[in-house]
């Protein structure tokens, strides 16, 4: 959640005609990232559960892309590019930790 809220950040920072294309984007799949997981936490399946979370990485890869090409286009700063992508492959890897630990434990209930 905290990733989503410093992607409302920098989206607000973006000129006006851009908050329809480019900040929709950035809002949609930052909060699509943690209403996956929360999504899938919620099923009673660790199946659905690890679907979700897949989800929710590909959310963080789209995120990455986008940030990138706010940066290219010269809408969004570097510096601030770099912290978000930082964060976003952190998500990343915790989903990624997440989803081998799940398998695991659902690996020993067989």
């Amino acid at each position: 959640m905290d990733l989503a809220c410093r992607t409302y950040s920098a989206a607000r920072q973006l000129p006006r005609n851009e908050q329809a294309v480019l900040g929709y984007e950035l809002r949609k799949t930052a909060v699509s990232i943690p209403s996956n997981i929360a999504e899938g936490a919620s099923r009673r399946s660790t199946a659905f559960y690890i679907q979700h979370l897949w989800t929710a990485h590909a959310s963080g890869c789209e995120l990455e892309t986008q940030l990138e090409i706010g940066r290219r286009v010269e809408l969004l700063q570097a510096p601030q590019v770099e912290l978000l992508v930082r964060d976003v492959q952190e998500v990343e890897k915790m989903l990624n930790g997440l989803v081998r630990s799940l398998e695991r434990a659902d690996e020993r209930q067989r």
